[in-house]
């Protein structure tokens, strides 16, 4: 089955030059280079098409009328029946680490390569947002845990040197109850990272099949617009340890774990702010 890759924003870039607004005003708004505007007006030309002619049409269609061919590669991984996931997901006690598991099994008998668990959360999760249905996973109970370092920090003074040394807050949401954990930490450190996550684990007394961190370097190597997610590795032997799928956030797209977004805004007001007036002598 083809898989969708980046795309060249053409059917906006064809709606801009209608306006008369010039290629290095198309590229400023839509954050891409000109050569891309350039190119897209190229074909377009080329294939004797206005904005007009597409205006009705979605951006795949576009994309594959201007660059037939381009924006599709095939997968090396057999693809799942994706609606039948999603039917799935609607009945008790399923989830998406069971549904992965039951696909890699069926992968195994006839001999496909299947594709990891994190990549398998993260195209169904493309799938809820291609066919415009709403996910099962995203307010079910006990399935998620998003995470995340809140970006105002706390000052700690040593009652002893008088010397100041800054706190930070390790924030963690389970997003159906928006049921919250907040620990501070002296640093933003890998180690210091995993201690939070065990000390989380030990206060919700459980863990979840998800957890969706943003895409710091402590959590996260590598995450590709396709292809398989590269978590750190000591914190994939975490998530492992606790059967969590690690399913960072995407780039530049913090609505993706909004609950703990929303949370950091709230402990930043509970803690960082009503405690402002406070000298702190240390973490605990």
């Amino acid at each position: 089955m083809p898989i969708m890759v980046r795309k060249i924003k053409a059917k906006q870039i064809l709606k801009r030059h209608s306006q008369s607004v010039s290629g290095r005003a198309i590229a400023g708004s839509l954050g891409i280079s000109r050569s891309s505007v350039a190119e897209t007006l190229g074909a377009a030309a080329d294939a004797g098409v206005s904005y007009a002619d597409i205006a009705s049409k979605s951006d795949d269609e576009v994309c594959a009328l201007l660059f037939p061919g381009r924006n599709e590669h095939a997968s090396a991984c057999r693809q799942p029946d994706w609606e039948a996931v999603h039917r799935e997901l609607a009945k008790t006690g399923v989830t998406l680490r069971l549904l992965h598991a039951e696909y890699r099994d069926s992968c195994l008998s006839d001999g496909s390569p299947s594709m990891g668990c994190d990549r398998f959360c993260k195209l169904y999760q493309s799938y809820v947002v291609a066919n415009g249905v709403t996910s099962r996973v995203e307010r079910k109970a006990g399935s998620t845990i998003e995470v995340d370092w809140a970006g105002p920090t706390l000052e700690i003074v040593d009652p002893v040197t008088g010397e100041s040394a800054t706190a930070y807050l390790f924030v963690a949401c389970l997003p159906f109850g928006r049921y919250a954990f907040v620990e501070p930490a002296l640093d933003m450190g890998e180690t210091t990272w995993l201690r939070c996550h065990v000390a989380m684990y030990e206060w919700l007394g459980g863990s979840t099949p998800r957890l969706v961190p943003d895409n710091l370097k402590t959590g996260v190597t590598a995450h590709p617009r396709e292809g398989e997610i590269v978590p750190d590795e000591r914190y994939r032997a975490l998530a492992d340890h606790y059967s969590a799928a690690v399913l960072p956030g995407r780039v530049k797209r913090p609505r993706d774990k909004a609950s703990v977004e929303n949370t950091v805004w709230h402990a930043t007001m509970a803690v960082i702010g009503a405690m402002r007036n406070r000298t702190f002598r240390s973490c605990i």
